[in-house]
């Protein structure tokens, strides 16, 4: 198996969307798949249009892209709606309500929602006021997903969040978080650190609070390399706008190495900077990274860590494949386990999960 012709096609465009003036049918049609394999077609829509680019595009292409574009804005125009809902709901309660990555980007209405798709909202809530938070949600319609007592314990033991909660008549799908990371990873910040930092909103929505830019950025760069990758290169695109918007502060990267150390997390902080410059060039002082690499070490290999993040952060589509493509992100799931659970606990979930789950 020869490497795959398209291997780095989207990102690419995305950086430089006037190159795809020079493009072939088969040019668009891997860009097609892979935008739509990685959930950034409307952002690439909107690179491209920035530059009179789709003008080239196909017909079939031209169509794909812009639909992408109109489902983008119906999705924001929900999530409005949803996050109304949501503070009617719990604003009687009196407790402090965070919200989280895609739910914040549209409050704020950064340039990190525009064109994103959203799949559910998140939102942080103090752990001593979960009980009564997940009753109000569900007198108000959303309901927990299906799930079962292993899911449950799952879920309430293990895990930084409440199971997933839908709401009966919208189907929309809410994460209830009480700290950003499993305690099981055995780094364990203290989520009154976040609550303590966050940033009230301004406008409609000022029930609510956000991350403090530093982190906001960390929180990201947690939630992609706990993971295992395959909203990847998506994640790395919100990061790169966020940083683009708050890097323009120089006191911004010195208050983020600071923090990072402070919640003692910066290995994956640096590894979000390091591919967020590799693949989308964000523009990242080098004394911020060297100040991060002096903080935290990986126990693996910089080869080994630079083979699985160059194969991992790709498009999950053919033309982006390389020969041990797939081999890499098996990896990447077992590593995002490996990093969530101590290994007893591990053993026990994934033979649970292949053993005995329905």
């Amino acid at each position: 198996m020869t490497a795959a012709p398209y291997t780095h096609l989207l990102i690419e465009t995305l950086r430089e969307p006037r190159r795809a003036a020079g493009y072939s049918v088969g040019h668009w049609q891997a860009l097609i798949w892979q935008s739509r394999a990685t959930e950034l077609m409307a952002q690439l829509h909107q690179a491209l249009d920035a530059v009179g680019a789709m003008e080239t595009a196909p017909p079939a292409a031209r169509r794909h892209l812009e639909l992408a574009g109109k489902i983008a804005t119906r999705h924001a125009a929900a999530v409005t709606s949803e996050l109304r809902s949501l503070q009617e709901a719990l604003e009687p309660l009196g407790i402090p309500v965070l919200l989280l990555k895609g739910a914040a980007y549209c409050a704020l209405g950064h340039q990190a929602s525009k064109g994103r798709l959203f799949n559910d909202l998140d939102i942080m809530v103090p752990k001593s006021a979960l009980a009564k938070s997940e009753q109000q949600l569900i007198w108000e319609g959303w309901l927990p997903l299906h799930t079962n007592a292993y899911d449950e314990r799952y879920y309430r033991d293990w895990t930084h969040e409440i199971p997933p909660l839908e709401h009966k008549h919208r189907a929309t799908t809410l994460d209830v978080h009480h700290t950003i990371l499993p305690p099981t990873s055995g780094i364990r910040p203290n989520p009154q650190d976040f609550f303590d930092a966050a940033r009230p909103l301004n406008g409609e929505f000022s029930f609510f609070k956000v991350l403090c830019p530093a982190d906001m950025v960390i929180h990201s760069a947690c939630h992609l390399f706990f993971g295992e990758f395959h909203k990847g290169l998506r994640d790395l695109h919100d990061l790169n706008l966020l940083l683009s918007d708050f890097g323009q502060r120089a006191e911004f990267w010195d208050n983020l190495v600071d923090r990072a150390r402070y919640l003692q997390l910066s290995l994956p902080l640096l590894d979000a900077l390091t591919q967020g410059r590799r693949l989308y060039g964000t523009q990242i002082p080098d004394n911020t990274l060297r100040q991060l690499k002096a903080c935290k070490t990986s126990p693996f290999p910089g080869f080994m860590r630079a083979w699985l993040f160059e194969h991992a952060l790709r498009p999950a589509h053919p033309s982006a494949f390389g020969t041990t493509t797939r081999l890499a992100n098996k990896v990447a799931f077992a590593r995002s386990h490996w990093l969530r659970m101590p290994l007893p606990l591990l053993v026990y979930h994934l033979s649970y999960k292949a053993f005995i789950a329905p």
